[in-house]
């Protein structure tokens, strides 16, 4: 009679469990959960020192009675005309795309309001682009505005410090746009200039200036 031999099936090793809360089953975190609770807790430079600093000057500054007099920054307008859209589309469309790589947001494409014969432009056409910003988006492009692209003009002596609009709004003019280290010089259609209004909830533009100043913000010495 022939031998028969027992044969050994071996079972496959026990995978790797994950809970619902994204621990594996000793109870550590996942990488990607360690990312997502690191996101969460980000605060910008900026945004922190507002907090921990400049509130605080400008509360003593203009004797506010109550911390919430405070003015602080609303939001933040990027914005660029693009006239020559009339003639080709592709430019409008190359600085929408330019403006979300400085932002780090998708731009929106504005129209006219109303028609200009001289400049062939009809009410309702797209000629320019812009993004708003708030939030800790705002705080980023202030801080790289006014950290890294403005040290970058040529010849910077600061900027105007009479460009508010007295009600505490502040208007910068870029003549370039590659000033931005986002923007490829190799990679553009033509050199742009683009519009920063700074909107605040300051009541006067003393008010606004020095919460700008607070920031950072080079004003020139005129």
């Amino acid at each position: 009679m022939a031998d028969t031999k027992k044969t050994t099936v071996e079972k496959p090793a026990p995978k790797l469990v994950r809970s619902a809360s994204n621990r594996t089953k000793w109870g550590k975190k996942s990488p990607s959960s360690t990312r997502r609770v690191a996101s969460k807790n980000y605060v910008p430079r900026l945004k922190q020192r507002f907090a921990d600093k400049t509130a605080k000057e400008l509360l003593e500054e203009f004797s506010f009675k109550s911390p919430m007099e405070v003015p602080k920054i609303e939001k933040i307008v990027v914005s660029a005309g693009v006239g020559d859209a009339i003639v080709n589309k592709k430019f409008l469309s190359s600085v929408v795309d330019e403006l979300g790589r400085i932002t780090g947001q998708k731009a929106l494409k504005t129209k006219a309001r109303k028609s200009i014969a001289n400049f062939k432009i009809r009410s309702g056409q797209e000629i320019g682009a812009k993004v708003t910003l708030r939030g800790n988006r705002m705080y980023e492009f202030l801080d790289r505005l006014l950290n890294v692209a403005l040290p970058r003009v040529k010849d910077f002596r600061g900027v105007s410090p009479r460009a508010f609009d007295g009600r505490g709004n502040y208007s910068l003019g870029i003549d370039e746009q590659i000033i931005f280290p986002e923007i490829d010089y190799d990679k553009i259609e033509r050199i742009r200039g683009l519009n920063v209004a700074i909107v605040t909830t300051a009541h006067t533009d003393g008010q606004a200036r020095s919460l700008l100043a607070g920031f950072g913000m080079p004003f020139s010495k005129e």
